[in-house]
């Protein structure tokens, strides 16, 4: 009895599966899109105190005119930013070899020709071109020759503005946290409802805030409109020449050496020869540079770990005395008030990380961030190398930055003890470097045509459903069928 109940198993299973197959023939197809190949994408940082390579890659196809791009990978450049080669022109474009030849690696060879490769220079260039446009043009000829010999779409090395580097600045960060746009885990693109966050920028030569603002914008030299998946923004920009880290350390030495014959940053028991030509070359420092001075003299300079002193030597860097607007921030330009979260990359990270990590102190509020400032600017050299072991390079500058992120961040933007609750600290997002690099691919990718799709046949995933509880309805019905036959091929044997 029991072969005669397995005999029957096979042809019901065979019928189910022979009627699901007949409904599969019946279920509508559509085109599906294949994966699409991948495209790259090559942009060099070139700051003011180095160059950075970034690798990008994007599927061919593109969501509502913004290429999906991701970092494929990196270098740095080795040496200083190619505003440092202004006396010798040829060693900015040899200094990019390293990296080139790594980007030879990272891009299959057969998309090599079809890869754009960009240069983007940023403060650095903005202040050797305003002293010496003739130096400046040779340093970019001589890295565009090194470029052009390699087999990638070379599109031109440029000099950005301080407006685009603070609204690229601003599209990576938003871009890398998915306020623009998020694929969701059903397979689908959507907008999230999270607004966007504002960009904080702090370089060697300049510093950046953009930050999304629905109210007037009543300078229009810092409007910028963007429209992005499909969305548009209306975005607040202002970049700060001479604002960053490396040439605000210039001209609190320029101050220092005027005003008090020593340096209140810098820490007790720490003193070095200082090279007047060195401090008087940058266009940051002009109007502080003495009417005579030998430019080839050294002076000796102490430190003397005084945290008063050194915060009005900051405080000078901010003019406050008039503004032309409804508001302003310092030295009469317009801002709207701060809202918002904030993200703070850059020179701004690792100062802070510097505070917080380093030094162990809490800075979680301006007030902290102020106690902090203080605290470091206390030290002595001694008590800092002790504290700080391995970090000589930057360490006696580290109360000068303090104090002038501080103060930017409370005097200069405005933020107080809310806004500031808003702020975060970061070096990277989504694994990535925060920087305008980033945002720079993103707005190129929209001159770069979408290859079409490969298409194959495809069945949608509601018809798959359907066919599934259709079979497994069918395979159901087959067992009770089974059950049933096995019972009563059992019912003569009770007899």
């Amino acid at each position: 009895m029991a072969g005669k109940v397995l005999s029957l198993l096979p042809p019901l299973l065979l019928a189910a599966a022979g009627l699901a197959g007949l409904l599969l023939l019946c279920v509508p197809t559509r085109d599906v899109r294949e994966p699409p190949a991948l495209k790259y994408g090559i942009v060099l940082d070139a700051g003011s105190s180095h160059t950075s390579m970034f690798v990008y890659k994007w599927p061919a196809d593109k969501e509502n005119d913004t290429g999906i791009v991701g970092q494929h990978s990196s270098c740095d450049v080795p040496g200083g930013g190619i505003s440092s080669y202004a006396d010798n022109p040829p060693g900015a474009g040899q200094s990019l070899v390293e990296c080139l030849e790594q980007a030879l690696r990272d891009v299959p060879k057969d998309r090599h020709a079809g890869t754009p490769l960009y240069l983007g220079a940023t403060a650095g260039m903005r202040l050797l071109n305003l002293t010496n446009p003739e130096a400046s043009a040779s340093v970019l000829a001589a890295v565009t020759r090194m470029l052009t010999q390699y087999p990638f779409d070379f599109r031109g090395a440029h000099i950005l503005s301080g407006q685009d580097e603070g609204v690229f600045g601003w599209v990576t960060a938003n871009y890398l946290l998915e306020n623009f746009i998020k694929y969701g885990w059903v397979g689908r693109w959507f907008r999230p409802r999270k607004g966007t966050l504002g960009a904080m920028d702090l370089g060697g030569a300049s510093t950046q805030i953009t930050f999304e603002t629905t109210g007037p914008v009543e300078d229009r030299a810092n409007e910028v409109q963007l429209r992005l998946y499909g969305q548009n923004y209306q975005v607040y920009t202002h970049s700060f020449l001479c604002y960053g880290r490396d040439q605000v350390l210039q001209r609190l030495l320029a101050s220092a050496l005027q005003t008090h014959g020593f340096h209140p940053c810098w820490p007790k028991g720490f003193s070095t020869q200082v090279l007047l030509g060195d401090v008087y070359q940058s266009p940051c420092t002009a109007a502080q540079q003495p009417q005579a001075f030998n430019s080839s003299a050294r002076v000796s300079l102490s430190g003397s770990s005084d945290p008063h002193l050194c915060r009005d030597l900051v405080s000078g860097l901010f003019s406050f005395s008039s503004c032309p607007f409804s508001r302003c921030s310092f030295n009469g330009v317009f801002q709207p008030p701060v809202a918002g979260n904030f993200i703070a990359f850059s020179a701004f990270f690792y100062t802070v990380n510097f505070l917080r990590t380093s030094m162990g102190l809490p800075v979680a509020t301006l007030q902290q961030l102020e106690a902090a400032s203080v605290n470091v600017c206390n030290q002595t050299w001694a008590q800092l190398q002790a504290r700080v072991p391995g970090q000589r390079a930057h360490l006696a500058d580290y109360c000068a930055g303090a104090m002038f992120v501080q103060q930017l961040l409370s005097r200069g933007y405005g933020f107080d003890e809310r806004t500031f609750g808003g702020v975060t600290f970061q070096k990277k997002a989504a694994d990535t470097a925060v920087g305008w690099a980033l945002g720079y691919m993103l707005n190129l990718t929209n001159l770069i045509p979408a290859d079409p799709p490969g298409l194959r046949k495809g069945t949608d995933f509601s018809s798959w459903v359907v066919l599934l509880l259709i079979f497994a309805s069918a395979l159901l019905a087959s067992l009770v069928l089974l059950l049933r036959q096995v019972h009563s091929a059992k019912l003569p044997s009770t007899i």
